[in-house]
């Protein structure tokens, strides 16, 4: 069994054209990103991309590319062909690791890793971390995620849950922020890949919904480390570059 840490990138992006390639205190965030991954036990890290301009920068910097189709509809859909060219066998563990998370910390892509690891009925795992704030459980852009006594998911939504019904009761319910990084077996890859969206996913919008749909189970867990928040718009990209350029001066 081989465990590879897979990182889609596309070139475009709405709110920060060229994304992956972006300068951060010397390096483009894409490389920043596959550092922090070759970090982690993975036995190899692999950046799949559409677009030959990441291809020509990552080569040249000596990562190791996968080049694939442009119209997959998501990174998981792209994760699964780069199980297909490499013929990664059923067993072998992929770790989705987001393209534009320069600080990802390489011991939650062990950890979803491991989820899976320790439980073999699980295809899929990820994480969440505790929500400390209060004006993040009515924001949509903040997903939450419930879980069974197994550590399993039962749940994952952008409306507040489980729904507090009493308002006047003082108990306090440790509500979990989703973490989106993703362990999968390969085998179950395949299989996804060949789904269609179901309607849970689609009113949500959120992926992983398709897998509990289908019956299939997420393993999830608290992040042992709870990752710095990525790149989508230009300010995150200048809090990155202020979080790095503090870490270079200390070292």
């Amino acid at each position: 069994m081989q465990r590879i840490a897979i990182i889609p990138a596309r070139f475009a992006s709405t709110r920060l054209p060229g994304k992956p390639l972006v300068d951060i205190c010397g390096k483009p965030m894409l490389l920043r990103v596959y550092e922090q991954a070759k970090k982690s036990s993975m036995d190899r890290v692999i950046i799949a991309t559409d677009d030959q301009r990441i291809v020509d920068a990552m080569t040249a910097l000596g990562c190791e590319i996968c080049m694939t189709s442009s119209t997959h509809q998501s990174g998981t859909d792209r994760l699964a062909e780069v199980a297909e060219q490499l013929s990664l066998a059923d067993d072998d563990i992929v770790v989705n690791v987001q393209g534009d998370e320069p600080l990802i910390p390489p011991e939650v892509v062990d950890q979803v890793s491991d989820l899976l690891i320790n439980n073999s009925q699980a295809v899929m795992s990820t994480l969440s971390t505790l929500i400390d704030e209060t004006t993040m459980l009515s924001d949509p852009n903040v997903v939450k995620v419930i879980s069974n006594s197994k550590g399993e998911a039962i749940y994952f939504s952008r409306s507040t849950i489980p729904f507090q019904r009493d308002p006047s009761d003082d108990k306090h319910y440790a509500y979990q922020r989703h973490i989106g990084i993703y362990g999968y077996r390969v085998a179950f890859l395949k299989r996804f890949s060949r789904w269609a969206p179901c309607e849970l996913e689609m009113m949500e919008s959120l992926e992983q919904l398709r897998v509990l749909w289908q019956g299939e189970i997420i393993q999830i867990a608290e992040a042992v480390v709870v990752p710095a928040e990525g790149v989508d718009t230009e300010k995150d990209l200048i809090k990155i570059r202020q979080l790095i350029e503090s870490s270079i001066k200390r070292d």
